[in-house]
């Protein structure tokens, strides 16, 4: 089946738009069906369904579509930023000193750093596809760690530090990326490393950056003291649509300043509400940005070889960036934690959790080849994504096995829960009250409800407290 069988039927245009993302939104729903039974993250069903529905296999995509809808990464990123924000309030940051960072940064600098000696020293490929794929490898999916955790009931020193490491992993990808790009255009302009050719972008980033800093002001000042959610999530949409519209308008990357936008507002209004209201808005298009990359993989790519980026062929330098970037993140980890004095469970198999990549990683991706364009770009987006679909696939048993391997969870009810095992007068309990005692602290520690869950739960409430209102002012008219 072709997408030519969309004009042969004579279908408008505008039909054939909604048909085809009405396609995307199916597909993608349907191949989580069967994700979830593999215990595999949504991502991956996402990345899988649009190769089914690409030119490789069914064809279902026209590539007008494609093309209409290239703002999708941007998009999607700037709900991704904006969520990251929240994780830097100032307390917290506070409360969790210097030895994170030190990790953070220690994993995400040397995977970078042993990605770049790989492709530029070693395989000799082009300095601006070496270091935007280099600041690509920083970024790691926390979603896969996240249900693990979880799903495990994991706890302990090594969850904590974990849960940090990834909350801020990613922001060092950013900036990384933003850097590497700057450096990349300035090495594809005319090849001489000016000053002011690298500085030049890197002004203009910092510029975005103060610009997302007034849009978060904005923001707090039109949305923190407004009660009905649907004008709330207008305003939000607006603003951070704007701000990916002037940023596109600059060719700059909206990440950065997204995530100064959402960490201004956590700031200003601890109003985490929100945060909360856009990621139940958002999977929808989260979905058609995953989607739409997998239905733009070229699968072809990996036989061949480009002579603009070197002359390794393709499906090596993705084989081996799998595999350097996985020692790059334990081995990053490892001497951080070293560094900071961690104990020796968590240093030894924290690198273990720290091998999922998707979401962050796939959008730079998209971003980085339309700004290098033409087989440059499609070899940078071909890699990660090719990639990010096997990190996907043994990133969430690998963080199994470091909880495990670590103490964090245990699979022996006598393990999970400490109590005592006597009575106040110093009797041995029997085995019967230590089981009931033991069921009660596991469901003391569950929580109530999941974030975004209660935050709808408690729009429903309000929603049928003000009907009830309603029907006794109406109910009391008619008495009257």
């Amino acid at each position: 089946m072709s997408a030519v069988w969309y004009e042969k039927l004579g279908i408008e245009p505008v039909a054939v738009v909604i048909i085809a993302l009405s396609l995307m939104l199916a597909t993608g729903f349907l191949m989580t069906r069967i994700t979830k039974r593999l215990k595999l993250p949504n991502v991956t069903a996402f990345i899988v369904g649009g190769i089914l529905i690409g030119p490789y296999v069914l064809n279902l995509v026209p590539d007008r579509i494609l093309k209409g809808t290239a703002f999708l990464p941007d998009i999607a990123l700037a709900f991704i930023a904006f969520s990251t924000g929240e994780f830097f309030e100032i307390e917290k940051l506070r409360k969790n000193g210097n030895k994170v960072v030190v990790i953070t940064i220690m994993e995400s600098v040397l995977a970078a750093v042993f990605i770049f000696i790989l492709t530029f020293f070693i395989l000799r490929l082009q300095l601006a596809f070496s270091v935007v794929l280099a600041a690509l490898a920083t970024a790691t999916a926390p979603a896969s760690t996240i249900m693990t955790i979880r799903q495990t009931g994991a706890k302990g020193d090594f969850v904590e530090t974990l849960l940090q490491v990834v909350a801020l992993d990613d922001v060092v990808g950013l900036v990384l990326y933003s850097v590497a790009i700057s450096v990349a255009v300035a090495a594809l302009s005319g090849g001489s490393f000016q000053v002011s050719s690298v500085l030049f972008p890197v002004m203009q980033n910092l510029a975005m950056l103060v610009l997302g800093a007034v849009f978060g002001l904005l923001m707090k000042l039109n949305i923190a003291n407004r009660q009905k959610s649907d004008n709330r999530l207008i305003i939000a949409l607006a603003l951070l649509f704007s701000y990916c519209g002037i940023c596109a308008a600059a060719g700059i990357s909206p990440l950065l300043g997204c995530m100064m936008m959402g960490t201004v507002y956590i700031n200003t209004s601890g109003d985490s509400l929100l945060f909360r209201q856009l990621n139940y808005f958002s999977p929808p298009i989260l979905l058609l940005f995953f989607v739409r990359s997998g239905v733009s993989f070229d699968l072809g790519a990996l036989t061949g070889s480009f002579g603009a980026i070197g002359s390794a062929p393709l499906i090596l330098i993705g084989v081996l960036y799998f595999f350097v970037r996985i020692i790059g993140k334990y081995a990053g980890a490892f001497a951080g934690c070293q560094i900071v004095g961690k104990d020796r469970k968590v240093r030894d198999f924290l690198g273990l959790a720290l091998i999922p990549q998707a979401g962050v990683a796939i959008g730079l991706a998209a971003l980085g080849a339309r700004t290098l364009g033409g087989e440059m770009g499609n070899a940078l987006e071909t890699i990660i994504l090719s990639s990010s679909v096997l990190y996907e696939l043994i990133g969430p048993g690998c963080a199994k096995l470091s909880l495990y391997l670590s103490g964090s969870y245990s699979n022996e009810l006598e393990k999970m829960v400490e109590v005592s095992e006597t009575t106040e007068d110093g009797a041995p309990k029997t085995e019967v009250e230590l089981l009931i005692e033991r069921i009660r602290k596991i469901q003391e520690e569950l929580p109530d409800h999941d974030e975004n869950e209660k935050a709808y739960n408690d729009a429903a409430e309000e929603f049928e407290s003000l009907y009830r209102n309603i029907y006794n002012q109406r109910g009391k008219r008619k008495l009257l």
